[in-house]
């Protein structure tokens, strides 16, 4: 495959909404920014808020829920692809039963 086949291919994928790391790949990476740049500046006001995060660029949004975070980050990068969604104060953007899962302090 020659360079010109390689970029239309990853444009073609970004145009389709495909990601272009593997889950994996977003989840470590959506983690270490979150950790390294969001965490300090969210975790006192926005508790059980979700964040999400374009890994590719570092640009997050806050948002009451998954649809109001996204759309907010959509808005500030519309060619946001490979995004990573966090609760504020939670080791799991959903839970089933009672209580949530909250972070090891």
């Amino acid at each position: 495959m020659t360079d010109a086949e390689t970029s239309t291919t990853a444009q073609d994928e970004r145009a389709a909404g495909l990601p272009r790391r593997p889950r994996e790949e977003t989840a470590r990476l959506g983690d270490e920014i979150y950790e390294r740049d969001i965490r300090p500046q969210v975790e006192a006001d926005h508790q059980d808020e979700v964040v999400a995060i374009d890994v590719e660029s570092g640009s997050w949004a806050v948002g009451d829920n998954v649809i109001a975070a996204t759309d907010q980050l959509r808005a500030q990068r519309p060619g946001a692809i490979d995004v990573w969604l966090l609760r504020v104060g939670s080791r799991a953007l959903y839970h089933f039963g009672g209580r949530p899962l909250r972070r090891a302090e």
